[in-house]
């Protein structure tokens, strides 16, 4: 369930990678991309949680913490979007490095138990 979590925030990150290339060259970001990363992010997402449920006594905490705060993040840069503002980069781009520590983190959650 983890590994495929991974693969899925992979594909997001791809989806993502074309927005934030729209966001830094402050073109409009592809709506169908921006929809297709928040959705498969957000399975992703709940993966790990339902993780986290099943396993408390021993789950990946520190990148469902990472997970999260991506989360909120990728909610504001949306919002942002949405309401027709220009998102500021520093945002666009501190939000898929916390991603990114989020899967590096669950990675080394899931070779610890190999």
């Amino acid at each position: 369930m983890l590994i495929i979590s991974i693969i899925l925030f992979l594909i997001a990150a791809g989806f993502g990678l074309v927005v934030l290339t729209s966001i830094l060259q402050n073109k409009p970001t592809p709506k169908c991309f921006v929809y297709t990363h928040g959705g498969v992010a957000a399975i992703a997402l709940l993966m790990v949680i339902y993780y986290v449920f099943e396993h408390p006594d021993h789950a990946p905490i520190a990148s469902l913490v990472l997970f999260l705060i991506a989360a909120a993040g990728g909610f504001t840069l949306f919002f942002i979007d949405f309401k027709g503002k220009k998102i500021p980069k520093w945002l666009a781009l501190v939000h898929p490095v916390i991603a990114v520590c989020g899967v590096l983190a669950l990675a080394v959650f899931i070779l610890g138990q190999v």
